[in-house]
């Protein structure tokens, strides 16, 4: 138990600290959501300094990953809703970042691809996101991290489905 002295001496670290308390350490929403917090914060900080918000470095992720994607196909994929995903695709290709083109199978489609330019901030990008991570998760091992992956990959899987993200969400 922590006294009273002792709380308002140390109340910045307390409201810092994760709670060992099992009632509230025990409820996985809770916990995701203070890592969520914890690793957000920092994320969109270092790509607020090179132009980016999480949102985009998302989309501009699943570009990079693939030659060229159908809009519709990747805000499918991320969960984000039509309007938001045309909208955060206007801004990639304003920045140069990213192009729409002509599908080549089919012509009432546009295709999706990352720029070179894009492809440089991509890479930027993914070596901010690996030092948030790694400050965040510094208390597991590298066995242990990829463990996280698996299991948080297989709880999404077979998560109930979700309403699609939209910008007025926040990002």
């Amino acid at each position: 138990m922590i006294d009273d002295a002792q709380y308002k001496c140390d109340n910045v670290t307390m409201a810092t600290s994760p709670s060992t308390d099992t009632e509230v350490a025990e409820f996985a929403g809770q916990l995701f959501f203070r890592l969520w917090r914890a690793s957000h914060t920092r994320v969109a900080e270092a790509f607020e300094s090179v132009g980016l918000t999480p949102a985009l470095f998302g989309v501009l992720n699943v570009l990079g990953a693939r030659k060229g994607a159908i809009q519709q196909e990747i805000g499918a994929a991320m969960g984000i809703d039509p309007s938001t995903m045309v909208s955060l695709i206007d801004q990639l290709e304003t920045a140069g970042l990213a192009k729409r083109r002509p599908h080549p199978t089919d012509r009432r489609a546009r295709e999706i691809a990352i720029t070179p330019k894009g492809r440089r901030l991509l890479e930027r990008g993914r070596r901010m996101s690996a030092q948030v991570e790694d400050d965040v998760l510094r208390g597991l091992t590298a066995a242990e991290r990829r463990q996280l992956l698996t299991l948080l990959r297989r709880a999404l899987s077979s998560a109930p489905p979700q309403s699609l993200w939209r910008a007025e969400e926040g990002d």
